[in-house]
């Protein structure tokens, strides 16, 4: 299943939110949705400086991920960032595929 580092930051809005459930509601409400599109949170931490929020989730596609992304957006609490992450082997795997590549001007 892919993994995808997500990096957030609240809003105004969405830190009052916080400040009201605390980390805990705020953990169920992550599961939640993840869970209910077939993922799983890995890791979730809390943090202070640019990222409020950082976790690793395992989601079933780039699709799965997209929707999580939207609705989390949509709901204008939260700015996130969704990394996909690789595992060596993938990168193994990529470093050994032969791509036809031109590089500008040559």
């Amino acid at each position: 299943m892919p993994k995808f580092l997500i990096q957030a930051s609240y809003t105004p809005e969405g830190t009052k939110g916080l400040l009201k459930e605390g980390a805990s509601g705020r953990r169920a409400a992550v599961d939640q949705i993840v869970t209910g599109l077939g993922g799983a949170v890995e890791v979730m931490y809390f943090a202070f400086g640019e990222d409020d929020v950082v976790l690793i989730v395992d989601v079933p596609d780039a699709v799965s991920m997209a929707a999580i992304s939207l609705t989390v957006k949509a709901s204008g609490a939260l700015r996130t960032r969704a990394t996909p992450l690789l595992t060596l082997d993938q990168i193994d795997e990529a470093a050994r595929r032969k791509v036809a590549f031109r590089a500008p001007g040559t």
